[in-house]
């Protein structure tokens, strides 16, 4: 019998019609059958699935099917599974979800090769089922629940090395709601390692079509109780107490014990809310949640926090019913804060501290830049307005912020004239709201010029006292933000060129010193070789004074951990020109900036971007790449970035294309 690399484990009840698809998922999985064994368990099913799974087994001699009486919970069919399973790794997968066909493939390399005990691939929602995605913004080959957003998802759909499992002699508790938190939470807290596989759609989660989950048809508080009250004894044994204890103990707060209070507890009756759910809730409050924990949240439940501590079970139950009502209740700025102006707000008979209704930090700044222009003293003017929500823009005193893109705290302020906006906001609290930002940019750098490097642009809000900053936005309106300047300070020339993020962001650019007259190479063309696939073309011509001292032109490509590649250009003195071919292939997925170099000297001549160079695309060891200009990263010098190509969303993309092109 051979030894299976992972051990998929389904529960399953009356899971028909999903069943089929999420079971065929598994068997049809890149990583071949012969390194699976998959583990269905049927826990007392009246509609067939029993039979649906012999008839799959029938066919594929991986999968091993186990029949048992009705449990009412998922968690003892996995436990069932998990006693029996051989694999190195665990992965859990429900009977209405499936699998991407590379999945575990690609988990299972991801944690040989990192050494990691958890994986988490990336989640789809389908039919509209929520599904994390915080921690699948980026591929994460090596991370921990401290530094990342793997504690958000605590559903157990992952991949576990079983070994961490059975260490810690790991089971699901026999809860039909929240048996996987407490599961999840162990297992990280003890993991060595997390991996994030987020460039494939690995698990594709799904309601039934009949309605059935357990996840929906356990709503009741009750259901809730014991599972939550061992997310926290589960915290609490494996982290003493202090910062990284109240990090993860948050998301418990938060989620566990608030949110569903907010929205279930009202379900209850009055007898068990009284007598059974609010004295343990009580005691979570008293043993678990901190000064600190409290001021990472939301007023309303800072404000129910406080009430509990205080055991005000009558004004718990008062804005738990009145919470709607109370949600649209206005604001009260003091001594530059703005609070919640709910009706316990410095109330002396309750006591809740003024900290537990303040907003300030969450209050969302609305804001339009309306232009952007250089004038003829180079200096770049922007115009538009701003405000704080809920703060009327009284004694405003608005500042534009140069922050450096790679250094935080480097920074430069320019004041901003404040002037009344017509038509800025409906509600005329935000009249005074309009500006005019004037940046000089040869001496915005008190009384000097910005270093070289990018500058992000932000606007620090003021109005009673009231300060919030923000990234300053470009209108989507606008196709390009204005041309790049070139400033003449003390030394060579600079060039300046505002662009916009792929966030939709303004910043500054502040490029390369540009030799005066004596420039050797001027950039005429850009393109990829037609047959050699990945390699850049630049074309050019001499010129400037220092051209017929020329001897040896070189094209290179850098990126920002000291990368470089350069390839020699091909130069006609008698027709003036010259050409360079730069490989790309083996260069690492990144930002690369590419420009052209006398032999053993530092840049002369950036190679700018030119309209009309699309991607290429190569193989290298067997893998698919790209590259192509990002053209938002520089006006001045040529930014290529190769990634690597996620096959099955370019197909999905390309297909997209031709239904969309076939329908019109």
């Amino acid at each position: 019998m051979h030894h299976p690399r992972v051990s998929v484990i389904v529960p399953a009840y009356n899971a028909m019609p999903e069943l089929t698809e999420c079971i065929t998922s598994a068997m049809r999985q890149t990583i071949g059958l012969d390194q699976l064994e998959i583990i269905a368990v049927n826990d007392g099913s009246t509609d067939g699935t029993g039979k649906e799974l012999d008839r799959l087994a029938a066919s594929c001699p991986s999968l091993r099917v186990i029949h048992q009486e009705n449990s009412g919970t998922a968690a003892v069919p996995r436990n069932v599974a998990l006693d029996v399973a051989r694999g190195d790794y665990v992965f859990f997968l429900d009977s209405d979800d499936y699998l991407g066909p590379d999945a575990l493939r690609r988990m299972v390399a991801m944690a040989d090769e990192n050494g990691t005990d958890v994986v988490l691939g990336k989640m789809v929602s389908v039919g509209g089922r929520a599904v994390p995605t915080a921690v699948f913004k980026n591929t994460q080959p090596r991370t921990d629940i401290f530094s990342s957003a793997a504690y958000r998802t605590l559903g157990c759909w992952k991949l576990f090395r079983r070994s961490l499992l059975e260490r810690l002699n790991l089971r699901f508790p026999p809860y039909r709601n929240t048996e996987d938190k407490p599961f999840t939470a162990a297992a990280y807290l003890n993991a060595d390692g997390i991996s994030v596989v987020a460039d494939y759609d690995c698990y594709y989660q799904r309601d039934r079509a009949n309605g059935n989950n357990l996840t929906l048809t356990a709503q009741n508080l009750s259901h809730r109780m014991a599972g939550t009250r061992l997310c926290f004894e589960t915290v609490a044994r494996y982290l003493e107490p202090g910062p990284r204890r109240d990090q993860i103990m948050r998301r418990h707060v938060e989620w566990e014990l608030c949110g569903p209070l907010w929205w279930l507890l009202l379900r209850e009756s009055e007898e068990d809310i009284r007598e059974r759910f609010y004295p343990e809730i009580r005691d979570w409050v008293e043993n678990w949640v901190t000064d600190p924990v409290i001021a990472t949240l939301e007023p309303r439940d800072r404000m129910l926090l406080h009430l509990l501590r205080a055991d005000r079970y009558e004004e718990v139950m008062t804005v738990i019913r009145n919470a709607e009502e109370d949600a649209r209740r206005g604001h009260v700025v003091d001594g530059g804060r703005v609070y919640w102006q709910h009706p316990l707000f410095r109330d002396a008979a309750v006591g809740v501290p003024d900290s537990a209704f303040d907003v300030t930090g969450r209050l969302p700044v609305r804001h339009r830049l309306d232009s952007a222009c250089w004038q003829e003293d180079g200096v770049l003017r922007l115009t538009g307005h701003a405000y704080i929500e809920n703060v009327a823009s009284l004694d405003p005193a608005t500042e534009l912020v140069l922050r450096r893109y790679d250094d935080a705290g480097q920074e430069f302020r320019v004041p901003v004239s404040v002037h009344a906006a017509a038509g800025a906001a409906d509600d005329e609290r935000y009249a005074n709201a309009g500006f005019v930002a004037d940046v000089a940019v040869a001496t915005v750098a008190a009384g000097a010029p910005l270093d070289r490097g990018r500058w992000n642009l932000f606007l620090d809000v003021r109005a009673q006292g009231v300060s919030r900053t923000v990234r300053l936005k470009y209108p989507r309106s606008e196709r390009t933000p204005p041309q790049t300047i070139v400033t003449m300070g003390a030394g060579s020339p600079t060039t300046v060129t505002p662009y916009v993020t792929k966030w939709g962001n303004l910043s500054i650019d502040v490029g390369q010193e540009i030799p005066r007259d004596d420039t050797p190479c001027t950039v005429t063309g850009l393109s990829w070789h037609r047959s050699r696939k990945g390699t850049l073309v630049v074309t050019g011509k001499m010129a400037g004074e220092g051209a017929r001292d020329v001897l040896s032109l070189r094209l290179r490509a850098e990126n920002g951990v000291g990368g470089h590649r350069e390839a020699p250009a091909s130069l006609s003195r008698s027709e003036g020109r010259f050409t360079a071919a730069l490989p790309l292939r083996g260069l690492r997925p990144g930002r690369w900036t590419v420009a052209l170099a006398l032999s053993g000297s530092s840049p002369v001549a950036a190679v700018p971007y030119l309209a009309g160079v699309g991607r290429a695309r190569w193989f290298h060891r067997a893998r698919p790449l790209s590259a192509g200009p990002v053209r938002q990263a520089s006006e001045t010098t040529l930014v290529l970035e190769i990634r690597r190509v996620d096959v099955p969303k370019a197909v999905r993309q390309k297909l997209r294309a031709v239904v969309r092109k076939v329908r019109k």
